[in-house]
């Protein structure tokens, strides 16, 4: 009898709940859960945590090593750049600017390419090939040329890198949805809600566009990662956050010349990048095994 209530718990079990469950059981995504909440926090209680002012030179205090080094201290526990600015505070301060660009420009292509995927695939016909067609031609240019264009075009600085970096990723989005809209289309309730005079609008957004939630949280997540990647390159290259920014990318093209004989101004924006795109790399490999059936245990 036991047995019986058991597997009928099972069944009524909600969807979400397994698959919570699911991704909780990954100790691979819990761990970059725990890195990307460690990097939130960090980001929103920057000015409550920095040791000092991110910007502010101290010309006496140049080139001071981490507090584990020979000559470091406890005032600047990760060491000073070239110009006596604390590398702490500016690797806190440019965790709140590297999360902020990878949401925004995340969240334009979610959007744009969320509204172009849906249509298309709904549609079909001769507008998903004129669509499909100029995401092709897209698709066909290295991305991150791609955005060094389109920078290089508006003007290099942060807000500039964002909208590029958002339009190099819309295709993505908008292949995937047309994808699962295409599929959802042939499905039953679809037929139902055009048989009752449903417009196309509640159909597409109300529909459809919940059940292709779940490739789209995992694509989400990953260009969290690749948007984090993509920024700090631009900055790198002085197309993105420009000086005194405390951006990592920027931060590693101005120490640059420093590798040699003070490794830790360069390594330790480096070692930030690293661990903020691991975080969200982790977590987007967790949550493809969760929303997947097809990878479930």
């Amino acid at each position: 009898m036991s047995k019986k209530n058991t597997n009928k718990q099972n069944l009524d079990r909600h969807p979400m709940l397994e698959q919570l469950s699911q991704l909780w059981r990954n100790k691979t995504a819990v761990a970059g859960l725990i890195i990307i909440v460690i990097f939130i926090l960090v980001a929103i209680f920057a000015p409550y945590i920095s040791p000092h002012d991110p910007i502010e030179t101290a010309l006496y205090d140049q080139l001071k090593p981490p507090v584990w080094y020979e000559g470091g201290t406890t005032k600047n526990l990760l060491g000073t750049d070239d110009l006596g600015r604390d590398i702490l505070s500016r690797l806190i301060y440019g965790a709140r600017i590297s999360l902020l660009v990878s949401v925004i420009s995340v969240s334009l292509a979610f959007f744009f390419g969320t509204l172009i995927g849906a249509i298309s695939g709904y549609k079909k016909g001769w507008i998903d090939n004129i669509v499909m067609r100029i995401m092709d031609i897209i698709l066909s240019f290295p991305y991150i040329l791609l955005a060094i264009v389109i920078v290089a075009y508006l003007g290099p600085n942060l807000k500039n890198a964002m909208i590029a970096i958002g339009i190099t990723y819309i295709p993505r989005f908008a292949r995937i949805v047309r994808g699962s809209v295409l599929e959802e289309c042939e499905k039953d309730y679809v037929t139902a809600a055009r048989a009752i005079g449903a417009n196309e609008f509640r159909i597409i957004f109300i529909a459809i566009l919940p059940n292709c939630l779940g490739p789209l949280i995992v694509q989400t997540t990953l260009n969290f990662a690749s948007a984090i990647l993509d920024a700090a390159a631009l900055s790198f290259l002085g197309l993105g956050a420009q000086p005194p920014t405390p951006e990592w990318g920027a931060m590693i093209a101005q120490s640059r010349s420093l590798i040699l004989r003070a490794s830790w101004v360069m390594t330790l924006p480096g070692l930030a990048i690293l661990f903020a795109v691991l975080g969200f790399n982790l977590l987007g490999d967790g949550l493809r095994d969760a929303l997947d059936p097809r990878m479930r245990d």
